[in-house]
């Protein structure tokens, strides 16, 4: 094997592993959803019918660059450690944002926005604890509690959706976040002794 003398390194390997930047449209994405997040608060909280209607559009745009981002650095190799951190930090503030705007509007219950946010911080405090030990991959779980989510809040922005949809959709989305957060703790107490096990031998 041969070295480049300013790096040290083999150009072949350099070549097959090129240096993703920061920059890319993947986390471009990410960071325009982040900054939609005020805009979207605002739009809620002006009175008057179009302002709701302006920021429910601005809440599903946002939910669907979700999507998009993901899609993109997938796809084209556009992985970073940016995104990584970036990505769950935009999608937990919106949700997050959501979730208390409409509890102070007094149109949510305070203890349902409590125990959605608390899971999420939960296992964010969580994943950082384990993280030494390994990444603990998606689940389908939490892609449907995703969703369920977003639904929920989109019924509770929604113009004349009945309040029983509303509390259907509701109360589904927090059982999966409950469920989806006793399952990632159960996945990182394993994932922990797992590690112990290896260390051991």
């Amino acid at each position: 094997m041969t070295n480049t003398p300013e790096t040290g390194t083999d150009p072949t390997e350099a070549a097959a592993h090129p240096k993703v930047s920061v920059w890319n449209i993947a986390n471009v994405v990410t960071v325009i959803r982040l900054a939609m997040v005020p805009f979207f608060v605002v739009c809620l909280f002006l009175p008057g019918s179009g302002w709701r209607v302006a920021a429910l559009v601005v809440f599903l745009v946002a939910s669907l660059t979700d999507l998009l981002d993901g899609e993109l650095a997938r796809r084209y190799g556009l992985v970073t450690d940016f995104g990584k951190i970036a990505d769950p930090i935009a999608d937990k503030a919106l949700i997050g944002a959501a979730l208390i705007s409409l509890s102070v509007l007094d149109e949510l219950s305070w203890w349902i926005t409590v125990v959605i946010l608390g899971r999420e911080v939960g296992v964010t405090l969580l994943r950082f604890a384990v993280i030494r030990h390994g990444v603990i991959p998606a689940s389908y779980g939490g892609k449907v509690k995703t969703v369920l989510q977003i639904a929920a809040i989109v019924s509770y922005m929604w113009p004349g959706v009945p309040e029983p949809i509303r509390w259907a959709v509701m109360g589904a989305a927090t059982v999966v976040t409950v469920a989806t957060g006793l399952d990632y703790v159960v996945r990182a107490l394993k994932l922990r002794q797992v590690a112990k096990r290896a260390r051991a031998q």
